[in-house]
């Protein structure tokens, strides 16, 4: 006998070992597991000689420890494995591999997890009959495995295509009724990134997809749904409504009686009450899942479950009662290790069965190539040289002029080559140059707008005091008539208070749209003493009215604090007026967009403040509304980098405020909250 057959011999005797005492170890147990049903099958399964037949008990068996031995069960897939190959049953390979993909996904072992449920993928892609379905179910493993591996977006890409292929199969109602996993998963995934909202939408679905199996016709994995639901409950504080789902996890659960589903739920409910501060209650439901964990192989749960009794025993100042969970904690730790350890012997076991076939494959498809290669080798060896001096003659004989084409050829390329770069290089700047204007007329249009709505103001005072006057001439002149001189000259104080006050306004207008046009004509590059104070406010008021122009529904509250101790400062006022308008536009289009989610429960605000730092000038516009995503924050000062819809941003206001505040030695940084807030700061210096 070779090593390499003893190693194997070796493998087998201590898989048979842990095998048939893991099967000792589960009849033991009588109140989980139906005692007859392990040694039922194993007789079956060694009478049986009709290889199909064969394949559907070992994965019946594989099935049955699934949630019990995950490394019993690793163990009989693999077995029907083999015997599938035998046979060329590609549907029972299929569901092999994806099942134990599950079970190692339950075990921890993500990385062989994921290769299996690959390799099932390849074959579901190559079936005749339930394609699409078998696919499907692989995109939800997957999905499962990268949510445990933190891989979360791709996870939720991955499930996001489970669902749309069991649409495409037509099999509504096996998606109803068993394969639930892309909706748990991706709730899951949207409650770790705390985006409670769509982690209730999916939940619920799915609970609610569920429902009438909860009424009737329970299946196992209903806990599992209900239990989802509730840690999104938990987490949105809803803590009645938490309890009340995971009880109706439990009652489920006392149908079927499923060890790995049952602690699970105990686990959740005593973190529960654990956060809502029932110390005992935790105790109690910790220590029921930990009594189950210790009839199995659930190593995972019975840390989980010996870690919140001894916290909660530490919290309730009871020190033996806390170190005695705690040793119990790092017990079923090192316990962890050794059913790792045995589950990468059956894992080792499956890797040199499938190595010693594709050995095989190799020697066969090797002894086939060396018998077609004889054949032809004289052939070959005759044509090569042939070949070989008609090859050197065409060479000699060719290799100058093909050098020379050649070289003509490369030259001609690459001045093409160059006269398109520098086409090209002419369209960018054009296009740019054209993006550029276009985002500075869009500001200006928004700036006339507002500009629009202050001017009305004031000529609304002129047209009305105007008319008035004109009301107290005739009335004036009525009593000059009548002699009345006393109240004529009454009237005409009015008229004349009138008049100031038509002479006010008027001026109040010119005032307006001189400064508009001051600000909007295009900028000189030339510095002037500016009030930072004035020009924050006034560009504040019309950008906001200039939105609501667009938007006629739309309010929101101004809030300014300026500091009044701030001189006049040296800037290129039309450039930080830019700047201005350009923050303020990006602030009233998310308080809008927030508005449109939120409802009337919302009030938009923004607020201004400027503030004197040392030599430093502080401006800082924030706005209550949805926040920057962390994961675009880096890309938001990028030029053409935009998140409104097409047509509503170039994606060059932000790039070109950012330029101008470092022409006037400034900075820029951002403060942001998804979901909570936005602040720009722009720090410059006092003197230029």
């Amino acid at each position: 006998m070779d090593i390499d057959q003893m190693k194997r011999t070796i493998i087998l005797l201590f898989v048979s070992f842990s095998l048939h005492f893991a099967i000792s170890q589960i009849k033991a147990d009588t109140g989980f597991i139906h005692e007859t049903f392990p040694d039922s099958m194993l007789r079956k399964i060694q009478n049986t000689h009709e290889d199909t037949s064969r394949i559907k008990l070992l994965s019946a068996m594989a099935l049955y420890y699934a949630l019990i031995r995950q490394d019993s069960s690793v163990f009989y897939y693999s077995k029907t494995i083999e015997l599938a190959e035998k046979i060329n049953d590609q549907h029972a390979r299929f569901s092999a591999y994806a099942e134990m993909a599950f079970v190692l996904n339950s075990a921890g072992n993500y990385d062989k997890a994921l290769e299996m449920d690959i390799t099932a993928l390849k074959i579901a892609e190559n079936l005749t009959s339930n394609r699409l379905f078998s696919m499907a179910r692989c995109y939800d493993i997957m999905g499962l495995i990268n949510r445990r591996l933190n891989n979360d977006s791709i996870a939720l890409d991955q499930c996001r295509l489970s669902m749309q292929l069991y649409e495409e199969a037509g099999r509504t109602r096996k998606l109803e009724n068993e394969n639930n996993g892309p909706f748990v998963n991706i709730a899951l995934i949207y409650l770790k990134w705390k985006n409670l909202d769509s982690a209730y939408y999916y939940a619920k679905k799915c609970y609610d997809m569920s429902a009438h199996f909860i009424k009737g016709r329970e299946q196992p994995w209903i806990s599992v749904v209900v239990s989802t639901i509730a840690n999104v409950c938990e987490e949105m504080g809803k803590f009645k409504l938490a309890r009340e789902y995971y009880q109706i996890g439990l009652e489920t659960d006392n149908k079927f009686n499923t060890p790995l589903f049952r602690v699970r739920l105990y686990n959740n409910f005593a973190r529960y009450f654990k956060r809502v501060g029932f110390l005992d209650s935790c105790i109690r439901y910790a220590e029921k899942s930990y009594q189950i964990c210790r009839g199995h192989q659930f190593g995972e749960q019975t840390t989980d479950a010996a870690g919140l009794i001894a916290q909660s025993y530490e919290l309730l100042n009871q020190p033996d009662s806390a170190l005695k969970y705690t040793k119990l904690f790092l017990a079923a730790k090192d316990s962890i290790f050794n059913q790792s350890k045995l589950l990468q012997i059956q894992l080792l076991n499956i890797d040199e069965g499938q190595r010693q076939k594709e050995i095989r494959r190799a020697i066969n498809k090797a002894q086939e190539n060396y018998s077609n290669k004889i054949r032809y080798y004289i052939l070959i060896a005759t044509a090569g040289i042939f070949l070989l001096i008609s090859l050197i003659l065409y060479r000699n004989n060719r290799s100058k002029q093909i050098a020379h084409r050649k070289l003509e050829s490369q030259k001609t390329e690459i001045s093409d080559q160059r006269t398109k770069a520098e086409d090209a290089l002419h369209e960018l700047k054009s296009t740019q140059n054209l993006l550029v204007q276009s985002e500075k007329m869009a500001s200006l249009g928004e700036l006339t707008a507002g500009i629009a709505h202050e001017i009305q103001n004031p000529l609304n005072f002129v047209n009305n005091f105007s008319e008035l006057n004109s009301e107290l001439i005739a009335e004036m002149n009525d009593e000059i008539d009548k002699g009345n001189i006393e109240q004529a000259r009454t009237i005409a104080n009015e008229i004349k208070g009138n008049e100031q006050k038509i002479t006010h306004h008027g001026k109040r207008a010119d005032s307006i749209v001189k400064g508009m046009l001051q600000h909007s004509r295009t900028s000189t590059g030339q510095m002037a003493p500016t009030d930072i104070n004035e020009l924050a406010d006034e560009f504040l008021r019309l950008s906001y009215q200039g939105f609501r122009t667009k938007d006629m529904g739309f309010n929101a509250t101004l809030v300014t604090h300026f500091d009044q101790q701030i001189d006049k400062i040296n800037i290129i006022s039309q450039d930080i007026g830019r700047v201005l308008v350009n923050f303020y536009n990006n602030a009233f289009y998310a308080l809008a967009e927030k508005k449109k989610m939120k409802g009337e429960e919302y009030e938009p605000t923004i607020s201004v403040t400027t503030k004197r730092m040392g030599e430093q000038l502080e401006i800082m516009i924030r706005d209550n509304g949805n926040g920057i995503p962390g994961k675009i924050l880096d890309k938001i000062f990028q030029p053409f980098f935009t998140t409104k819809p097409t047509g509503q941003g170039t994606g060059l206001g932000l790039s070109m405020s950012y330029d101008m505040i470092k022409a006037h030695g400034g900075e820029i940084s951002v403060n942001t909250i998804e979901g909570e807030f936005t602040e720009f700061v722009i720090g410059m210096p006092l003197k230029a």
